[in-house]
């Protein structure tokens, strides 16, 4: 058995931070069955199983972390590993500001770092990184920096702080630039919704710095891409007003419509109850509203209807299945409804003795019959031991044709080999007239 030890801070691998610090220690090797888990703070050690715990320092201070990984059926028994973790209390404050340069069809920012750093810390040159989010990155920017968009768009603007002598390194402060000579208020927002619906509005707007929104019910935002609850059916006018001084016409504002939609009603109920062995269950679709229903029966079959008819399964397996139904509108607006449905089944299997392939009914294909049947081979050999035909499935029987070809008038031997849902099996042997 052997031990090795990452530190993971914030998602990435590092063993340095700020208080409070927690970080998430793992063993990198993981052939141990057991850990006993030392912190380096005073605090007792922890015993378990898991190959990854997080622990929280308070205090600032560099404490010696100790893993010992166990597996006493190995040579060695146990193996320990080590690692330092630094808890520090000396983070920089990030932030910075952006101001458009005239003239207000240009495309040209002036950025200036707002940061500031602990006592006796100074920033060096290097301390930080730009990233413009077109592409373009400037390590060492100082104070300020200028930068040019070529087109307009969205940009998220990072200043990353890279410099190690900080607890928070690499943290970053983040901004959304929309940049455009030309305010243009836009958004995408579904044309219709189902009561009560969550409607969230993707903001697309060319520039903006503030957005006004009203939702046709009396309520408004300022948030730039809103989520808003709409109770209630009806059509609502949705209104976005975005001003943004930078720009050329400083203000611009669109509206659209959405018309919200009650759901239909689903239900259902099952007959019989109680359960009769190897009885198929009968269905009967209670919902109101609904134009097309998808039936789930809850052992992998489904079956959509465009009418409320009743509707018949037949379950291979003793059990309790849950059977849902899922009921749509004109309006696509849904509505599900589920029941417990138990169910009997007694193994069996039987082959008929003769079918009349090439008419219409039941007799038409020989297949397997039976309850319960999870694995199935059935074959079909003609008078001279030649295989005419072989299924996998249940549900697949044989039509009388060998390669396309209608096979002749006569008596076929068969083979049947089943696997039952409970393991036990069953195999059967017998002749099949085929009758034309």
């Amino acid at each position: 058995v052997s031990a090795g030890l990452k530190s993971l801070i914030n998602g990435r691998p590092d063993t340095s931070g700020c208080i409070t610090l927690i970080p998430t220690l793992e063993d990198t090797v993981l052939n141990a069955r057991s850990y006993i888990w030392s912190f380096g703070d005073g605090s007792p050690d922890l015993a378990t199983t898991s190959s990854q715990v997080t622990h929280e320092y308070d205090n600032i201070g560099t404490y010696l972390v100790r893993l010992i990984a166990i597996d006493s059926t190995s040579c060695n028994i146990a193996d320990t590993a080590f690692i330092h973790i630094y808890a520090r209390n000396d983070p920089a404050v990030l932030a910075f500001e952006d101001l458009k340069l005239p003239p207000c069809q240009s495309l040209s920012y002036q950025f200036n770092n707002l940061s500031t750093p602990p006592a006796g810390k100074p920033f060096s040159n290097s301390s930080f990184t730009w990233d413009f989010g077109d592409g373009t990155t400037v390590t060492g920017g100082g104070a300020s920096q200028t930068h040019t968009f070529a087109a307009p768009g969205s940009y998220k603007v990072k200043l990353i702080l890279n410099d190690t002598s900080y607890c928070n390194s690499p943290d970053t402060v983040i901004k959304t630039l929309n940049v455009s000579p030309l305010v243009k208020a836009q958004f995408i927002v579904p044309a219709t919704g189902c009561a009560p619906d969550s409607v969230v509005f993707n903001n697309t707007s060319a520039g903006g710095q503030q957005f006004y929104w009203s939702f046709g019910d009396g309520t408004t935002s300022t948030d730039p891409s809103p989520g808003h609850l709409y109770p209630d059916v009806g059509t609502y006018t949705i209104k976005l007003v975005v001003v943004d001084s930078n720009t050329c016409n400083i203000i611009d504002s669109t509206q659209t419509t959405i018309s919200i939609y009650a759901k239909p009603h689903a239900g259902l109920s099952t007959t019989p109850v109680p359960p009769a062995a190897n009885t198929p269950n009968v269905f009967t679709n209670l919902s109101t509203g609904g134009i097309l229903y998808k039936w789930i029966f809850g052992d992998g079959d489904t079956a959509i209807r465009t009418t409320k008819d009743t509707v018949i399964h037949q379950y291979n397996s003793t059990g309790t299945f849950q059977a849902c139904i899922v009921v749509y509108n004109q309006y696509q607006c849904t509505d599900t409804a589920c029941i417990a449905v138990q169910t009997i089944i007694n193994p069996l299997l039987d082959v008929p003795n003769a079918f009349t392939p090439g008419r219409f009914g039941e007799n038409a294909i020989v297949k397997v019959r039976g309850f319960g049947i999870s694995k199935l081979t059935f074959r079909i050999y003609n008078r001279w031991g030649q295989k005419v035909f072989e299924s996998n499935d249940v549900n697949i029987g044989w039509d009388g044709t060998y390669k396309g070809n209608p096979q002749p008038m006569d008596v076929y031997a068969y083979t049947v080999e089943a696997e039952y849902f409970d393991g036990t099996k069953a195999a059967k042997k017998g002749d099949i007239t085929l009758i034309r």
